[in-house]
């Protein structure tokens, strides 16, 4: 369910607008943003006496918080969109603890669905077994960005499924807004399955295109219902599609109450972005009005049972944010917690960090869904942009695709990344781009060259000359050089809880450059050559020190992992917000100065974005798996043409024990003639229509029983007496005849 993003769809704006539904998500600047305008401090101040909290002061009660993502959905690994995200949240729920405020950060995967369902079955395994290899990787992502979630479930645990059903009836019996109506949809007759829009393809009603999507023309840009495509076919089989119809359930958002309501909740001034407001205004005043909502799915489905009703499930958008609530419940019943009196106390606040393409669901559907089955509203939905990669959508073909796993693998220190997407990030919704020369420059400017530089040039001194020992005796409260420093504390706060994180690492940066400033007029180099210089020395080298720790606490929320080897620098405990005000005791020792972070090199960018080469080590390898070939160049693979094919019909090869005879569709307007080796491992009726993958700028080779065109693609073991089994490719759904595969 996320970005960020998470389900992919074709134009999700423009259909859910026709559908009345949502579209699941998914994520750096040349310079930062300016610090804050009197009018924006104004405005941030009074946001945060909406909530009654005076946030800006360190004396603010504790709040109790409750923080999600997005869920993404357990079809893949990781991308970089959902790393964003989750960096995001997690720098957010970083300064909120620091703050002493008690928040519960939770995530899940998101697991139904009819997409789950079919690549499970294509993969001979149960959805449930899918989803739970997909989660097993999550844990390398998260704990090597130090993204700290304090749950992480999935949308098919018991928790789920109990809100769920009991959301939904309470939504039925309750506030009346279940309905059911009979809808016609595509049918596929061959895998005996009401087609979701995404396994449609046909030819554009409008400009006659062929394989488009059941939704909208990517040649044309036109916006239809799958029912009005001509010559639909079934991505899954290939087959003909048959009107069928059947009972849906509907949540009625076209109810004047709903409106009502979410009128209130949407437009309230203190609550929403102001583009994101702009957008649920346009979203309610248009002329018609709300959709109701289609929540059920026929089986087959993977997905929860809809109650009193055989044979249908909730549409996976349904249950998906409920899982928010489900992985809540699950921790706090993991940890002695009571999740319904946390959830019926008025003063628990509710915020979910989401991306820009899910809007419609987080603000029109999702609050009138909690509101009218007597659960809390969220407080907020805090939404961010995508990530581009210099000014480009990401695109491994392109080479503008960033693995987070290859960041990690090839050595680039996690907390650099932290930095330049929150030196990125505001409290608009607007794109965030990766750019690798600003990469390493700003990160070798500002935390090396300004904050780290600061350490590193004075604990050396106070080590060898000192013994360790800080001269604190000058740090009263009106010292000047400490009020300056300690005042900026106040304004950095505010703006990491309006997320400005951009112009709170500003103004971070700012101070920084006022301290090296204090370091190029005190040279304490300069001081060590002469011991008469010695006192002063200490006490240069320990404002330094000291203005390093506190510069440290506004940056905790952003590098946790550096604020750990700070901390134990300076031997101290956890740094806490309120750790800025209070001075280090005089003659407090640090341990000896080890280097905190390197630079930036780029070669590191280069690595970044080029396809890790292969490597073999036939001694290690899986028995019967044979070693690599010799390492060829991008020029020698891009004279091999793969293309996608759909096996039309195949046939026994009279007079062979090996052969099939296969009719191929490459999409090129003929059909093919191939013979494969495969007649050992398939009988020829179960590849008819299925899709698998050809050489096909292989010359065509002449063989007594006629002209093969080219090659199917098949895997088998090196050691045919420990696996005899030959296994043909097959793309995903969605892939079509002529597709390269590149």
């Amino acid at each position: 369910m996320s970005a960020a993003p998470q389900r992919a769809k074709r134009n999700p704006e423009q259909k859910n607008r026709r559908q009345g539904k949502a579209s699941p998500s998914s994520g750096v600047l040349a310079r930062a943003l300016p610090v804050t305008t009197a009018s924006e401090w104004s405005l941030i101040k009074s946001r945060f006496a909406f909530y009654g909290h005076p946030q800006a002061m360190s004396t603010a009660p504790s709040r109790k918080i409750f923080v999600t993502t997005a869920l993404p959905y357990a079809n893949g690994a990781f991308h970089v969109g959902h790393i964003m995200e989750y960096i995001q949240a997690d720098i957010w729920v970083r300064f909120m603890r620091m703050r002493d405020h008690e928040v519960h950060f939770v995530c899940a995967d998101d697991a139904h669905g009819a997409p789950i369902m079919i690549a499970a079955e294509k993969a001979g395994i149960t959805p449930q077994a899918f989803v739970a290899n997909i989660a097993a990787g999550r844990k390398q992502y998260l704990d090597g960005f130090h993204i700290a979630f304090d749950n992480w479930h999935s949308t098919d645990g018991e928790e789920n499924h109990a809100l769920s059903q009991e959301i939904y009836r309470r939504l039925r019996d309750n506030a009346k807004l279940i309905t059911t109506r009979s809808v016609e949809q595509f049918f596929d007759p061959v895998k005996n399955m009401f087609l979701p829009d995404r396994y449609i393809k046909g030819e554009c009603p409008k400009c006659g295109a062929k394989d488009q999507y059941g939704d909208a023309c990517e040649v044309c840009s036109a916006v239809y219902a799958p029912t009005e495509l001509k010559n639909p076919y079934s991505t899954l089989t290939g087959a003909a599609p048959v009107m069928k119809s059947s009972e849906h359930y509907f949540f009625q958002l076209s109810d004047p109450k709903c409106g009502e309501f979410l009128r209130e909740w949407a437009l309230d001034p203190s609550r929403l972005q102001p583009e994101v407001a702009n957008k649920a205004r346009e979203w309610l005043e248009s002329e018609s009005g709300l959709g109701d909502w289609d929540i059920s799915r026929d089986a087959p489905y993977f997905g929860i049972e809809i109650p009193d009703a055989p044979g249908k499930y909730f549409y996976v958008w349904l249950d998906a944010p409920i899982g928010y609530l489900a992985s809540l419940k699950n921790y706090f019943t993991k940890t002695g917690r009571d999740f319904d009196a946390f959830m019926a106390d008025p003063s628990t606040e509710q915020y979910h960090f989401i991306g820009k393409d899910i809007t419609y669901f987080h603000t029109l559907f999702w609050p009138a869904m909690l509101h009218f089955s007597g659960m809390k509203v969220p407080n907020n939905v805090f939404v961010h942009g995508f990530i581009t990669v210099s000014g480009e959508k990401m695109s491994k073909s392109r080479g503008t695709g960033i693995s987070p796993l290859r960041y990690l693998d090839i050595g680039m220190n996690p907390d650099w990344l932290r930095y330049y997407i929150a030196a990125k990030l505001n409290a608009h919704v607007e794109d965030v781009d990766f750019n690798p020369e600003d990469f390493i420059a700003r990160v070798n400017s500002d935390l090396i060259g300004k904050y780290i530089n600061i350490a590193s040039r004075a604990a050396g001194f106070i080590t060898k000359k000192f013994d360790g020992r800080l001269s604190m005796h000058w740090a009263s409260a009106e010292d000047p050089f400490l009020v300056r420093l300690r005042s900026a504390g106040d304004e950095v706060a505010a703006l990491y809880e309006a997320r400005e994180y951009g112009k709170a690492l500003r103004l971070i940066m700012e101070q920084a450059d006022a301290i090296n400033a204090y370091v190029d007029a005190n040279k304490p180099w300069e001081l060590a050559k002469d011991p008469a210089n010695n006192a002063k020395l200490q006490e240069v080298c320990s404002r330094l020190l000291e203005s390093f720790r506190v510069l440290t606490v506004y940056l905790k929320p952003v590098l946790p992992s550096l604020a750990t080897q700070v901390e134990s620098l300076f031997g101290i405990s956890p740094l806490r917000w309120e750790d800025a005000a209070k001075a280090l005791p005089d003659q407090h020792a640090i341990r000896p100065y080890t280097h905190l972070m390197t630079r930036v090199e780029p070669a590191m960018l280069d690595q970044l974005f080029e396809a890790p080469a292969a490597e073999a080590d036939a001694s290690s390898a899986t028995p019967g798996i044979e070693a690599l070939a010799e390492e060829i160049r991008i020029d020698d693979f891009a004279k091999i043409d793969l293309r996608i094919a759909r096996i039309v019909d195949c046939e026994q090869v009279d007079g062979s024990d090996k052969l099939l005879r296969l009719t191929l569709d490459v999409g090129e307007g003929r059909l093919r003639n191939v013979f494969s080796g495969i007649k050992s491992a398939y009988q020829p009726e179960a590849l008819k229509g299925k899709l698998t993958v050809l050489v096909a700028n292989l010359a065509p080779r002449k063989m007594k029983f006629g002209i093969s065109e080219g090659m199917v693609l098949a895997a088998s073991a090196a050691d045919e007496k420990a696996d005899p089994g030959i296994y043909i490719l097959e793309p995903w759904p969605g892939a079509q005849p002529g597709m390269r595969i590149r």
